[in-house]
């Protein structure tokens, strides 16, 4: 007999604030690869905590100095934003990768990418959403992380996934899926939803 989840009845579970609290449960966030330039060549690297910052064209990533990406951002002054799709998971592994021996990043070498258009970089070929970002800021002091900010230059989307007047969105979400992280370590598909239930004077 399979027992019952802790908590799964009912109630709450105090989780201590003494120590970072996001390993205690799961939070679903975008899976993104942040390109930049690096030296004679490029990285790509993923990153989770990325998002859209406020209704205009600004798109952010949480980094930390002691990352190549962060440096690369701020002394290139830009970085590209790659979304992968469902069946590019294993390409966005091996992004992870580290350096090896010989200092070359073989997993990396093997994605398949193509060239930015506005800036030198690159971009996860045939992925779900391409931005190219100047950089606009980076925000120090999150602990050991940092904010990293761009405003978007250029960006595409693949065809499947463009929202139309005419066409229910439900069915655009089915047709091209979006790759979801579940931190910590996890992924799922997004492919069904439901309208979220505004009220009728409701404005942003």
């Amino acid at each position: 007999m399979t027992s019952e989840p802790k908590g799964s009845s009912g109630g709450w579970v105090e989780v201590s604030t003494a120590t970072p609290i996001w390993g205690r449960f799961f939070l679903p966030s975008p899976l993104v690869l942040i390109g930049t330039k690096e030296g004679e060549g490029f990285d790509l690297a993923p990153k989770h905590m990325a998002m859209p910052i406020g209704w205009e064209n600004y798109f952010g990533f949480v980094c930390t100095p002691q990352h190549a990406t962060y440096h690369n951002a701020q002394r290139e002054n830009g970085f590209t934003v790659s979304v992968p799709k469902p069946s590019q998971v294993i390409m966005t592994s091996l992004a992870a990768q580290p350096p090896g021996e010989s200092g070359r990043r073989v997993g990396l070498e093997s994605l398949p990418t193509e060239s930015a258009r506005t800036m030198e970089g690159i971009l996860l070929r045939e992925s779900h959403l391409q931005l190219e970002c100047e950089l606009e800021r980076v925000v120090d002091g999150f602990g050991p992380n940092s904010l990293i900010v761009g405003r978007v230059q250029a960006a595409r989307v693949d065809a499947g996934a463009v929202r139309e007047s005419g066409v229910d969105d439900g069915v655009v979400l089915k047709r091209a899926p979006l790759l979801v992280y579940l931190s910590p370590g996890r992924l799922c598909e997004a492919s069904a939803s439901t309208p979220f239930p505004f009220p009728a004077d409701f404005s942003r």
